[in-house]
């Protein structure tokens, strides 16, 4: 039988900073991180789908939910040991790292030889300037000027994330259509995730991890972790080459893709999820 209950829980990182997380299920420790635009709310039908054979473990990377906020001095490093606290506090020896959420599994599990076994569901990583983030800075200043709904639209252009109409509608339209759903959200709720307006000084962090991982991927020759790189087969071509890159520095890792499913598959299913199939290569690979 299924254990979706869910409880949570704290825990502090080396620097002070809290970390909240969720709990659902029952059996061996796996964390599922989340990625960019996203607190840990948004993998619980993913945990669900997983509760009958694991404890899955689901926090708020800083700057959402109720974990402590970013510092000023903020890097890669800190979220690493953000997770290497959860991991310590848990004694879970697996990790499901979603977007950016694989790229901190991955150095994690750099950082912590212990770490057992790994998925790392399309990392944004740059190969040769395949995902660059010169967008950066127009973002910041969008974000600094309020003007949330442009900066949102800078960014998932860059991306090569939404809908596909953002590749094509001009940026008045994508505009004026992003506000009115951050508006929408604002009136209507959105159950535990933080709203798009909360969330969207973290991707100025996601973008920084990126860019201070460029051109790095052979660092992840020294991973010792049972590796499973997942993918869709509908996602952007720079995050598949960013699997490809690893599967060259990983011989050992099995790599798997979802036929039909892009890179919000993990997602719960109201954000275009199908989290019942990622969860289906997620068990068969740890057990």
């Amino acid at each position: 039988m299924t254990d979706s209950r869910t409880s949570t829980g704290r825990v502090t990182s080396e620097d002070g900073t809290g970390i909240a997380y969720r709990v659902i299920g029952r059996g061996p420790g796996v964390v599922l991180l989340h990625g960019a635009m996203q607190s840990g709310a948004g993998l619980v039908e993913l945990a669900r789908s997983l509760a009958g054979s694991f404890t899955c473990y689901l926090p708020d990377r800083r700057g959402r939910g109720t974990s402590g906020p970013y510092g000023a001095d903020h890097r890669l490093h800190k979220d690493v040991e953000d997770l290497d606290a959860l991991l310590t506090a848990t004694g879970a020896r697996d990790v499901v790292g979603i977007s950016s959420g694989a790229i901190i599994a991955l150095r994690t599990a750099l950082a912590r030889p212990g770490l057992r076994r790994l998925v790392a569901f399309e990392p944004p990583l740059d190969i040769g300037g395949s995902n660059p983030t010169g967008w950066l800075d127009r973002f910041d200043r969008e974000i600094a000027a309020g003007r949330v709904a442009a900066a949102l639209v800078t960014g998932m252009r860059a991306t090569r994330m939404g809908p596909a109409a953002f590749r094509v509608l001009p940026r008045w339209l994508l505009e004026r259509l992003t506000t009115t759903f951050i508006a929408r959200q604002e009136r209507e709720g959105v159950g535990e995730e933080p709203t798009f307006r909360e969330l969207a000084p973290t991707l100025h962090h996601d973008a920084r991890m990126v860019a201070e991982t460029a051109d790095d991927v052979g660092a992840f020759r020294q991973v010792r972790a049972e590796v499973l790189l997942l993918g869709g087969s509908r996602s952007p071509a720079y995050l598949k080459k960013a699997l490809t890159a690893l599967e060259e520095v990983l011989p050992g890792a099995r790599r798997a893709e979802l036929a039909g499913l892009g890179h919000a598959a993990a997602n719960n299913t109201a954000a275009g999820g199908r989290p019942e199939r990622v969860a289906e290569e997620v068990r068969r690979f740890l057990t």
